[in-house]
């Protein structure tokens, strides 16, 4: 899915240390991309696994 004219942004919370990603919500999508290395492009997954991602996170089923 091409997503070169959606709206990029990322946390507030990332530093200036490159260790970010950038996410772009769009109706049918959401794009994630590396902010080191833009050009190298981006996943798509669907708004529910997205979702189900958030909500694995805040849950800390990542954490270290």
């Amino acid at each position: 899915m091409d997503l070169h004219d959606a709206k990029w942004r990322k946390s507030s919370r990332s530093n200036s240390g490159g260790y970010c990603v950038e996410v772009a919500v769009t109706p049918a999508v959401i794009g994630v991309r590396d902010t080191k290395d833009r050009a190298a492009g981006h996943f798509t997954t669907d708004h529910v696994r997205w979702n189900e991602f958030l909500t694995a996170v805040k849950a800390g089923r990542y954490s270290r």
